[in-house]
Protein backbone atom coordinates (compact mmCIF):
# COMPACT_ATOMS: atom_id res chain seq x y z
CA UNK A 1 0.00 0.00 0.00
CA UNK A 2 1.56 2.93 -0.99
CA UNK A 3 1.13 6.50 1.03
CA UNK A 4 1.40 9.90 -0.50
CA UNK A 5 5.23 10.28 -0.73
CA UNK A 6 5.06 7.12 -3.17
CA UNK A 7 6.70 4.89 -0.66
CA UNK A 8 4.92 1.69 0.36
CA UNK A 9 4.04 1.61 4.33
CA UNK A 10 6.04 -0.74 6.27
CA UNK A 11 4.40 -3.87 7.38
CA UNK A 12 2.45 -4.26 10.65
CA UNK A 13 4.66 -6.77 12.96
CA UNK A 14 3.21 -9.93 13.41
CA UNK A 15 2.32 -9.91 16.80
CA UNK A 16 0.30 -6.61 15.92
CA UNK A 17 -2.29 -8.40 14.21
CA UNK A 18 -5.36 -9.14 15.13
CA UNK A 19 -6.34 -12.76 14.39
CA UNK A 20 -9.83 -13.37 13.12
CA UNK A 21 -9.39 -17.44 14.09
CA UNK A 22 -10.70 -17.85 17.08
CA UNK A 23 -8.16 -18.34 20.24
CA UNK A 24 -8.02 -21.38 22.41
CA UNK A 25 -8.38 -21.27 26.72
CA UNK A 26 -5.08 -22.91 27.48
CA UNK A 27 -5.24 -22.09 31.05
CA UNK A 28 -8.98 -23.45 31.48
CA UNK A 29 -8.05 -26.89 29.85
CA UNK A 30 -5.04 -27.04 32.48
CA UNK A 31 -6.81 -26.20 35.66
CA UNK A 32 -9.55 -29.01 34.44
CA UNK A 33 -6.79 -31.41 33.54
CA UNK A 34 -5.42 -30.80 37.14
CA UNK A 35 -8.84 -31.89 38.87
CA UNK A 36 -9.21 -34.67 36.40
CA UNK A 37 -5.96 -36.00 37.12
CA UNK A 38 -6.19 -35.46 40.53
CA UNK A 39 -9.75 -37.04 41.27
CA UNK A 40 -8.83 -40.11 38.37
CA UNK A 41 -6.02 -40.84 40.09
CA UNK A 42 -5.80 -40.33 44.02
CA UNK A 43 -6.52 -43.32 45.19
CA UNK A 44 -5.32 -45.73 42.69
CA UNK A 45 -2.61 -47.89 43.16
CA UNK A 46 0.18 -49.57 40.57
CA UNK A 47 -1.53 -52.55 39.60
CA UNK A 48 -0.08 -55.71 39.40
CA UNK A 49 1.11 -57.52 36.41
CA UNK A 50 -1.98 -59.20 35.64
CA UNK A 51 -4.46 -55.48 35.85
CA UNK A 52 -2.27 -53.93 33.81
CA UNK A 53 -5.59 -53.21 31.72
CA UNK A 54 -6.16 -50.60 34.33
CA UNK A 55 -3.49 -48.74 33.02
CA UNK A 56 -5.07 -48.40 29.28
CA UNK A 57 -8.53 -47.82 30.91
CA UNK A 58 -7.30 -45.05 32.78
CA UNK A 59 -5.19 -43.18 29.95
CA UNK A 60 -7.90 -43.83 27.86
CA UNK A 61 -10.34 -42.18 30.24
CA UNK A 62 -7.99 -39.12 30.78
CA UNK A 63 -7.67 -39.10 27.25
CA UNK A 64 -11.20 -39.07 26.07
CA UNK A 65 -12.05 -36.78 29.16
CA UNK A 66 -9.65 -34.17 28.10
CA UNK A 67 -10.35 -34.30 24.65
CA UNK A 68 -13.97 -33.77 25.15
CA UNK A 69 -13.39 -30.81 27.55
CA UNK A 70 -11.14 -29.45 24.36
CA UNK A 71 -13.96 -29.81 22.09
CA UNK A 72 -16.32 -27.66 24.87
CA UNK A 73 -13.78 -24.77 25.19
CA UNK A 74 -13.57 -24.27 21.70
CA UNK A 75 -15.45 -26.73 19.58
CA UNK A 76 -14.38 -25.56 15.36
CA UNK A 77 -10.74 -23.94 14.13
CA UNK A 78 -8.42 -26.53 16.13
CA UNK A 79 -7.24 -30.10 16.02
CA UNK A 80 -6.64 -31.82 19.14
CA UNK A 81 -3.78 -34.16 20.97
CA UNK A 82 -3.67 -35.41 23.55
CA UNK A 83 -0.83 -37.85 25.17
CA UNK A 84 -1.04 -39.22 28.50
CA UNK A 85 1.22 -41.70 30.39
CA UNK A 86 1.16 -43.39 32.95
CA UNK A 87 3.71 -45.21 34.97
CA UNK A 88 4.79 -46.76 37.86
CA UNK A 89 6.40 -44.49 40.67
CA UNK A 90 10.12 -46.34 41.73
CA UNK A 91 11.13 -42.79 43.02
CA UNK A 92 12.77 -42.04 39.76
CA UNK A 93 10.16 -38.58 39.20
CA UNK A 94 8.35 -37.43 36.66
CA UNK A 95 8.37 -34.51 34.35
CA UNK A 96 6.90 -33.15 31.08
CA UNK A 97 8.32 -30.15 28.69
CA UNK A 98 6.86 -29.59 25.75
CA UNK A 99 6.66 -26.46 23.29
CA UNK A 100 4.78 -26.37 19.78
CA UNK A 101 4.08 -23.19 18.66
CA UNK A 102 3.53 -23.20 15.18
CA UNK A 103 1.21 -19.77 14.95
CA UNK A 104 0.57 -17.36 17.89
CA UNK A 105 -2.94 -19.10 17.87
CA UNK A 106 -1.16 -22.76 18.70
CA UNK A 107 -1.06 -23.42 22.64
CA UNK A 108 0.20 -26.53 24.91
CA UNK A 109 -1.54 -27.44 28.26
CA UNK A 110 0.68 -30.02 30.10
CA UNK A 111 -0.17 -31.52 33.62
CA UNK A 112 1.78 -33.83 36.04
CA UNK A 113 0.20 -36.24 38.97
CA UNK A 114 2.34 -38.09 41.03
CA UNK A 115 1.29 -40.02 44.17
CA UNK A 116 3.17 -42.63 45.92
CA UNK A 117 2.50 -45.73 43.32
CA UNK A 118 2.22 -43.75 40.07
CA UNK A 119 3.44 -41.13 38.07
CA UNK A 120 0.80 -39.99 35.09
CA UNK A 121 1.78 -37.18 32.48
CA UNK A 122 -1.00 -35.75 30.21
CA UNK A 123 0.06 -33.41 27.65
CA UNK A 124 -3.05 -31.45 25.56
CA UNK A 125 -2.47 -29.75 22.08
CA UNK A 126 -4.79 -27.49 20.28
CA UNK A 127 -3.13 -26.65 16.93
CA UNK A 128 -5.04 -24.10 14.67
CA UNK A 129 -6.61 -25.93 11.68
CA UNK A 130 -6.90 -23.86 8.00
Amino acid sequence: MANTSGLRSPPTPRSEVSSPRPSFDSELLKAYMKKLLSTTLSSSLWPEPKDRDRVRRWMKEIGDRVKDRMLEIQPKGFKYVVLTQVNENLGQGGRADMVCHWEDTDTVAQEVYVNDSLICICIALAIRSF
